[in-house]
């Protein structure tokens, strides 16, 4: 599923138009990025939780030479499945 067909479902399940839907739709995930760069989680009970994680740095290897490289530490979104959604996909 992508943007779009997201957005005709929240339209439809909610009685709001297309444009009302994809508003609410980047908000959300405009508030859930806020959130993550202010290293703080986002629990969203049943569904999961987000939350920033760093990576340290480590040594790699160039896929096209083999040779070891240096991979610089950066930060990285990390998301954990919640109960209800574990068992949805399990089904």
């Amino acid at each position: 599923m992508r943007k779009p067909e997201l957005v005709a479902a929240i339209a439809d399940q909610t009685d709001l138009s297309k444009d009302k839907a994809g508003q609410a739709l980047s908000v959300i995930i405009e508030q859930i990025t806020q959130a993550l760069e202010r290293q703080e989680s986002v629990n969203l009970i049943g569904f999961g939780s987000f939350t920033q994680r760093a990576r340290g740095a480590r040594t790699g290897k160039n896929p096209q030479t083999g040779q070891p490289m240096e991979i610089p530490a950066s930060n990285t979104v990390a998301f954990k499945p919640g109960k209800s959604l574990k068992e949805a996909v399990n089904k």
